[in-house]
């Protein structure tokens, strides 16, 4: 992780802080009621970091509304008119995010750079595979991680030089081998705070693997300070499964480890159908979990005799199925044997009594 350290409000990011999770409203960024209410939403599912695009002064004095009426730190994500960035800042920006290439002049980055310095907030410099210099692109011969990585500490000494070093760096590509080779160079550069993410990673359904992969092997070369999962999709969706990558890995405690078998030609129940309602149904006690500050309760949903009793007997809360019925253990010990259509309800009583009974 970054060596150096920033504040973004009340959100530190780098100096070995944990990896906080940001994303960005998709709302249109004049429409005031929206963005609280995405804003909200996108709170409550655990984003610490929200970006809003703005893109006009329509936008930038919206930002400014929207500001004085919520919590989260909010970062301005400018293009090319420098004015709006200025703009923002003076509206309370806690970040902003900028591409010093498409800004323009020096003159115009550095009235970015001395506004941002005025109010001690953080610049992210994003560099992508859309916007490298032309002469980068040149010298290596298009896109590569090394001009990535190039351009990225080139734009960092460029701020620098203007005497300005509270920054974020973040070069992102939507393939997922460039992406990790530029930030493995990038680590030997600089000491500034990454920004991880795999750029245009596409729909829930391909961009969740490119995102798991991409983002996990940074994080497990302990690369990355903040982190987007991007989506074509509801930007909460975005969150939840950030929260489930830093989970995997261990950088996020989770309440509730939820295990399930795959299935096979053994298993004769409906197990996908009883797994999925009882994750959903976990959800509100994962909350009620964390409220109590409890982590680390394991709940086992398993299919069939072979290996189930075993699993679902070393979990805190297993159910085992058998032929149209189940087994529910409870700390390594038989509680019951279940028919089927009652597993869930039955399953969920004694999970959730549990965990109301904590203190």
């Amino acid at each position: 992780m970054g060596f150096r350290q920033v504040k973004c409000g009340d959100i530190p990011i780098g100096g070995g802080a944990a990896v906080s999770i940001q994303s960005m409203t998709n709302v249109d960024s004049r429409d005031e009621k929206a963005l609280i209410e995405q804003i909200s939403r996108l709170r409550d599912a655990g984003c610490q970091i929200i970006r809003i695009a703005v893109p006009d002064t329509e936008a930038a004095e919206v930002f400014a509304r929207v500001k004085k009426q919520v919590n989260t730190p909010l970062v301005a994500d400018i293009h090319f008119d420098y004015r709006l960035a200025v703009a923002a800042i003076d509206a309370g920006a806690d970040k902003i995010r900028i591409n010093p290439g498409n800004i323009g002049s020096t003159e115009r980055i550095k009235a970015v750079v001395d506004k941002a310095k005025e109010r001690q907030i953080p610049i992210r410099v994003g560099v992508n595979s859309g916007s490298l210099e032309k002469d980068i692109l040149l010298k290596y011969g298009g896109v590569t991680a090394e001009g990535l990585a190039e351009s990225a500490v080139r734009n960092i000494k460029y701020i620098e030089d203007m005497d300005y070093d509270n920054l974020v760096v973040s070069i992102k590509s939507s393939d997922v081998v460039m992406n990790y080779n530029a930030h493995k160079l990038l680590v030997e550069a600089t000491d500034v705070p990454i920004h991880i993410g795999i750029t245009e990673a596409g729909t829930p359904k391909r961009g969740k693997i490119k995102s798991a992969i991409g983002l996990g092997a940074l994080l497990l070369e302990g690369i990355g300070d903040t982190m987007r999962v991007s989506l074509t999709a509801d930007p909460v969706e975005e969150v939840k499964f950030a929260l489930e990558i830093l989970k995997s890995l261990g950088m996020k405690k989770s309440s509730i480890n939820f295990v399930s078998c795959p299935t096979c030609g053994r298993t004769k129940i409906n197990l996908q159908a009883l797994a999925e309602e009882i994750e959903a149904k976990l959800t509100p006690l994962e909350a009620l979990l964390e409220a109590k500050g409890k982590d680390g309760l394991t709940v086992a949903v398993m299919g069939c005799a072979v290996n189930g009793p075993g699993e679902a007997r070393e979990a805190d809360f297993g159910l085992a199925g058998g032929d149209g019925k189940g087994l529910i253990f409870a700390k390594g010990e038989i509680l019951k044997t279940v028919d089927e259509k009652d597993l869930t309800d039955e399953f969920l009583n004694i999970v959730e009594n549990y965990c109301r009974s904590l203190k």
